[in-house]
């Protein structure tokens, strides 16, 4: 099943909130697949909340075989996308920012 050290590697795995986010996959689809034994998985609870970790590789390949590879690409475009966004987003607040502070100092000149 898993490599080794894959559970602790960074970005291997995901919480199944995360997973509704990043491949449009509900909490019962990972259990599905949990159940059919094609996902590993390991519970955990923030502040009393419970979730699901399951490894990433894993879940891309049990969705792909359940919804085909489409759907894997389309959603992980989607994700991908969504972060470009924030990250201009941040950038421009950031520009502006300077912008503004460069103004500041060239005036009391």
């Amino acid at each position: 099943m898993a490599e080794y050290g894959e559970w602790t590697r960074k970005g291997a795995t995901l919480s199944d909130v995360t997973a509704r986010k990043e491949y449009g996959v509900d909490s019962e689809f990972i259990v599905k697949g949990t159940n059919a034994r094609k996902l590993e998985y390991r519970e955990g609870a923030i502040h009393g909340n419970p979730y699901i970790r399951v490894l990433r590789s894993q879940l891309e390949a049990y969705i792909a075989e359940e919804l085909g590879d489409d759907y894997v690409r389309r959603w992980q475009e989607k994700t991908e996308l969504r972060e470009i966004k924030r990250e201009m987003t941040q950038l421009r607040k950031r520009l502006d920012e300077l912008v503004a502070r460069r103004a500041e100092i060239e005036d009391r000149r």
